[in-house]
């Protein structure tokens, strides 16, 4: 026999003490296919299916009844519009939104300092790849900001996949990365100071890495789901560079060549990422080194003012707080309306900036 004639089928077994009880929720209240029932005289065991599902409902199984959770688009249309049921055989049913709108919460605003020496953790994440946290309290879930690196170069086993987010940049500080876009042409290749923004829910994959490459992620929101898409093949056949998702474009930005340009800081300058213009203001991001002048006191008005330190070295002061010399890996995030002074750069300090929204007011002095 051909596989098409002769299909493997996985299913759940939940228990039952009484089947005949079962039988009408499972077909009339979740709307599911009985297709199985035995023995004829005494029936201990049926098989139900629908909803991408198969379950075996059994007479004296050992396993505990469990939760089944129903996904659909329109849940009040489900089940009488209850979000929770119990079945007889005391299955916990939860009726769920298949696509859920993604929540921002409201940002938690706090002062924020973390540095590399500090030795958070690493976390192994997805695909292998290793995880540092340098929000640790996310501002009250609305961001999440990773230091991720690849320790062994090479194949990346990752598929092709998509966040549900409102925002994610990836900026190379070491090393470099291959990844593939939907409609983006052949894979790219990041290097340090090259930064991809991914619009939410483009289809991407990351297939090669060198040796140690690290990457900054940002995230918003902190909580986001990733999805795998089993069925898109990258590269797709049409280069679309002009698509937007959701309102925002895909940027590849590139370091080399870049123009750079007085900060809106005095004593620093900058080279914009086009990032801002791309998104429509939802987020903006610069890179950061030192200019001409003297630094002063200056506060934003933004909501999520994030910062690390890719190279050398720099004094944050805070009001009423103490200075802190930051390095190489280390990150800060400053809340609205606080005064603070980047003071003391070295000659080779170089810091990534990220905002959201991407325009805002500054008060110097």
């Amino acid at each position: 026999m051909t596989k098409s004639q002769n299909p493997i089928l996985a299913e759940v077994r939940l228990p039952t003490q009484e089947l005949r009880d079962d039988i009408p929720f499972f077909t009339r209240v979740l709307g599911m296919r009985m297709d199985m029932i035995y023995p004829a005289d005494d029936p201990s065991v049926a098989v139900f299916s629908g909803h991408g599902l198969r379950l075996r409902i059994e007479k004296d199984a050992p396993e505990s009844p469990g939760t089944l959770r129903i996904l659909t688009e329109n849940p009040d249309a489900f089940a009488d519009g209850a979000r929770s049921l119990v079945a007889p055989n005391g299955t916990r049913i939860e009726i769920e939104e298949l696509n859920p709108p993604m929540v921002m919460p409201d940002t938690v605003h706090s002062f924020v300092v973390r540095r590399l020496k500090d030795q958070a953790p690493w976390i192994i994440g997805r695909a292998g790849m290793h995880y540092r946290d340098l929000v640790p309290d996310r501002l009250g879930g609305s961001i999440i900001a990773s230091h991720i690196r690849i320790p062994d170069g090479g194949p990346v086993p990752d598929m092709v996949h998509f966040h549900k987010v409102g925002f994610q940049l990836i900026f190379c500080i070491h090393g470099w990365v291959d990844v593939v876009y939907e409609d983006q042409g052949d894979k790219m290749r990041l290097t340090a100071g090259d930064c991809f923004i991914q619009p939410p829910e483009i289809r991407h994959r990351v297939l090669e890495a060198s040796d140690n490459v690290q990457v900054i992620e940002i995230g918003v929101p902190a909580e986001h789901v990733t999805e795998i898409d089993h069925d898109m093949n990258l590269p797709t056949p049409h280069y679309r560079p002009g698509r937007e998702w959701q309102g925002q474009r895909f940027v590849y930005n590139q370091a080399e060549g870049a123009e750079w340009i007085p900060f809106r800081l005095p004593g620093y300058i900058c080279r914009d990422t086009t990032i801002a213009e791309n998104t429509k203001g939802v987020a903006g991001v610069q890179v950061v080194r030192k200019g001409q002048g003297d630094p002063v006191w200056a506060a934003h008005d933004t909501d999520i003012h994030f910062t690390f330190v890719m190279n050398g070295a720099v004094t944050l002061e805070g009001e009423n707080r103490d200075p802190f010399r930051l390095e190489q890996g280390d990150a800060f995030v400053i809340p609205p309306g606080m005064r603070t002074r980047l003071t003391n750069p070295s000659d080779d300090v170089e810091l990534l900036e990220v905002t959201l929204p991407g325009t805002f007011n500054t008060t110097l002095g």
